[in-house]
């Protein structure tokens, strides 16, 4: 049984695997520049259509992104600034520590 603790961090936990697979990363980061259609994120990432739906569902579902229909158009956009400040700390955090993650072998997946 979760304590009230562990229940906010296995949800903190959740959080996190949104941004822990490089597509969603890749999307994240093309997301950065402005809202997008799929057709636009597709080219950005190299993603195929179906990996990138199944992608960009995962994102909406954690409340990462946001979708809007415009027309027959779906835009996306991230869900809130503070994704973005997320992003910048991980490229911050990662000029120092880098060489570490980068050879790290406990998280090879």
């Amino acid at each position: 049984m979760l304590t009230p603790d562990k229940t906010g961090l296995a949800v903190k936990a959740k959080l996190f695997r949104g941004f822990g697979d490089v597509s969603r990363l890749a999307i994240l980061d093309a997301l950065r520049q402005g809202p997008l259609t799929v057709g636009e994120i597709g080219r950005a990432t190299g993603l195929t259509q179906s990996n990138l739906s199944n992608h960009l569902g995962c994102l909406r579902d954690c409340g990462l992104v946001a979708a809007e229909r415009n027309g027959r158009y779906i835009t996306y956009q991230l869900s809130d600034d503070r994704v973005d400040d997320i992003l910048n700390l991980a490229e911050s955090l990662l000029a120092d520590v880098a060489q570490g993650v980068y050879q790290c072998t406990r998280y090879n997946r």
